[in-house]
């Protein structure tokens, strides 16, 4: 690893500029350039999915690795599908030395591809350090660590629009009870719908799903589910559908009903809360604010949110987010994954906008918004509780493909909600095949 060699070069600078007598080398008399970086002249390609402020946000940290290091560090875009772009350059032996992959589930293949590398004492180190154990195992494969999760996407919250808020005298939820019966029950009595649901996009039921699941079922269950250790006709699963029919159920609830939603994509459904004032409330991530922001929110004024209420004794912290590997086993690689996971990569990172580090070390002091700032605490508080999208983890036949699997079977069961024995009999089927293939 390369912290014996910077401590050898901070040793050699220190008698390079020492006063005299014993503590001055013979051979670097006073005045003499500075010592070389440890990573000088070394070229380094990481590859990522991030273009336009993403990257550019991104590229600060690169820089900062560069003037500690020396190394040259080249960014290359796979664009959105990243194993379209990684899978040739794997398979001709030309890979960039780290690779940055949208998905755990993306670990386990291209580990058992032999394609990656796995990390070293110091990058161990950092997650060891600065990380839950949940995460380090959320980087692993076959018992090897390859990978650091080094940026987060925030999904327990409800974002909602102020003025219907005030307009219909109705407050934040901080249960599920509270939001069914006093939240939405107000904003549905006064004629605005509660919910503006994005049905056409799977994903987000998934992730509505995924909160009520967590927060009902708990933590160990959640992970018995994600693994395919408990069938998806287990009781647990029952009453995570019974709570989400409590919306799916009451057409007052719903912008459009069953039909309207359905026929709603992301980021639409924020358009119709902020930008066409038709609703009160949408239930995603963090990255709303962008989608709010353009139909002319502020941030913070116009669109607050509340933490995902507690629906049991969890209170639900589901992130996504992007895995970093390497795909090739080299100092740079391993210095450049090293310095990522560290609390120092973490802050310069976090005073950009956009960004939430799972980083437990990293302060919510060093982000630019209150949002982001009460986001990152929400993380840190959640500690041992937090989880990865489940969707995510799944093969993405059963978790991550439009039509198919558990995005589809959501669709069904918002369009009918009381079919909810129906509903986990397909979802079982669904899992038990792809989870086998």
């Amino acid at each position: 690893m390369r912290k014996p060699a910077i401590l050898l070069i901070a040793a050699l600078a220190v008698t390079a500029c020492g006063g005299g007598g014993e503590a001055t080398s013979p051979s670097a008399p006073a005045g003499s350039a500075p010592a070389a970086k440890p990573l000088a002249g070394v070229k380094i390609e990481i590859a990522a999915k991030w273009t336009g402020d993403e990257q550019a946000n991104f590229e600060k940290v690169l820089t900062a690795f560069e003037a500690k290091t020396g190394a040259d560090v080249i960014y290359a875009s796979t664009g959105e599908d990243t194993g379209a772009y990684l899978g040739p350059r794997i398979e001709g032996g030309t890979p960039p030395d780290v690779a940055v992959l949208p998905q755990p589930g993306l670990v386990q293949q291209y580990a058992d591809q032999n394609a990656l590398k796995p990390l070293g004492a110091g990058v161990q180190k950092q997650i060891d350090d600065n990380y839950t154990p949940y995460w380090k195992e959320l980087g692993s494969a076959n018992g090897q660590v390859y990978g650091v999760l080094v940026k987060a996407a925030h999904k327990s919250m409800i974002w909602y629009r102020t003025a219907a808020f005030e307009d219909a005298g109705a407050a934040e939820a901080t249960t599920w009870d509270d939001l069914i019966g006093k939240t939405a029950q107000t904003l549905a009595d006064a004629g605005t719908p509660p919910f503006s649901l994005c049905g056409a996009s799977g994903w987000t039921l998934t992730d509505l799903f995924e909160n009520v699941y967590l927060s009902s079922a708990g933590p160990e269950n959640y992970d018995k589910l994600a693994k395919h250790e408990i069938p998806w006709t287990d009781p647990s699963v029952t009453t995570a559908l019974t709570k989400m029919a409590q919306i799916f159920g009451k057409p007052d609830f719903v912008l459009g009903g069953a039909s309207g939603a359905l026929q709603t994509d992301f980021p639409t459904c924020v358009t119709q809360v902020y930008g066409e004032k038709k609703a009160a409330m949408v239930i995603e991530a963090d990255f709303v604010a962008s989608s709010a922001t353009q139909s002319g929110a502020v941030i913070g004024e116009d669109a607050k949110i509340m933490p995902f209420p507690t629906v049991g004794d969890t209170a639900p912290v589901v992130l996504g987010g992007d895995v970093a590997v390497a795909l090739k086993d080299t100092p740079g690689a391993m210095a450049l994954l090293e310095f990522m996971a560290s609390k120092e990569g973490g802050e310069i990172w976090a005073k950009t906008p956009g960004y939430l580090s799972p980083n437990r070390n990293v302060s919510p002091d060093n982000y630019p918004s209150e949002l982001t700032k009460q986001l990152a605490q929400t993380i840190i508080s959640a500690g041992e509780s937090v989880r990865y999208d489940m969707s995510d983890l799944a093969p993405s036949a059963f978790g991550g493909t439009d039509g198919k699997g558990e995005w589809k079977h959501l669709q069904d069961f918002l369009r009918d909600p009381a079919d909810i024995k129906g509903t986990q009999e397909k979802l079982e089927a669904d899992a038990a095949k792809s989870y086998k293939e």
